[in-house]
């Protein structure tokens, strides 16, 4: 009974996530976007069991796949989701149903991995999926940075980035 609860608590918090990413989310325009994706990678890093010391081969080829497919689901999320600047000056972003899907076809590779694991005798553990989460939401930050960066300011002022830079260099 408790792996179904298990199984029940994934897809229900799966499930959340997604659709908070359906609903808009303020780009703050924080330079440490990074910060988070890399705790998650230091934690997963440091964990034991990241490469299955009976399988080391099969396990780094698992977990190389398991990185690739967070790395693309990372950037399909990235570009699945609408990103726009409010009148205010603000910048929003905002998933559509292209990233519901892209955050299945990652769920359902990755659960293909997983399948593919068990049957190589390839023992999985959490810093597996915290590195994997941890290059989808690197990948994702990044790429929404880097469009939330073009847009034009209010009115055709600056992107966000030269903004940024502009009241460093008044403040000095």
């Amino acid at each position: 009974m408790s792996g179904l609860v298990n199984a029940l608590v994934i897809i229900a918090v799966i499930a959340l996530v997604v659709v908070r990413q359906c609903s808009a989310q303020r780009i703050s325009g924080d330079r440490r976007w990074w910060v988070l994706p890399g705790v998650l990678l230091v934690m997963a890093l440091r964990e034991p069991g990241l490469v299955d010391p009976h399988h080391r081969t099969a396990s780094a080829v698992v977990l190389g796949a398991e990185l690739l497919v967070g790395l693309v689901t990372g950037a399909g999320w990235a570009w699945t989701s609408r990103v726009r600047r409010a009148e205010d000056g603000s910048l929003w972003s905002k998933g559509t149903r292209a990233t519901a899907l892209v955050w299945a076809g990652g769920l359902t590779l990755r659960a293909a991995l997983y399948g593919v694991a068990t049957v190589l005798g390839v023992r999985q553990g959490t810093p597996a999926l915290m590195a994997a989460l941890a290059a989808t939401l690197l990948v994702r930050e990044g790429l929404l940075t880097l469009r939330a960066a073009s847009i034009p300011g209010p009115h055709g002022g600056p992107v966000v980035g030269a903004a940024v830079r502009q009241e460093r260099k008044e403040r000095v």
